[in-house]
């Protein structure tokens, strides 16, 4: 919308995002769940990241406290000591 591309690249992007949502539950990993949760919290880092090199985006002190929190989110999910 921001860039007035128009309704067919929007409902491309909706379209991506659906398809990438059905993928995702059909990964035959018990604990799948899990590993997506751990790959939204470096999403999260990495589209800040990827704003501040490609757009020149500066973040708050938020922003970085935000990022901070979904890292440390994505460290408990990964490491945390669990009974198998």
């Amino acid at each position: 919308m921001r860039e007035h591309r128009g309704w067919v690249w929007i409902g491309a992007g909706v379209i991506a995002l659906g398809l990438y949502g059905f993928v995702a539950t059909l990964q035959p990993d018990a604990h799948f769940g899990r590993i997506l949760a751990a790959y939204g919290g470096v999403f999260v880092a990495g589209s800040l990241a990827w704003g501040m090199v490609m757009d020149g985006f500066r973040p708050d002190r938020y922003d970085v406290v935000g990022a901070l929190i979904c890292l440390a989110g994505v460290a408990v999910i990964m490491y945390a000591p669990r009974a198998t």
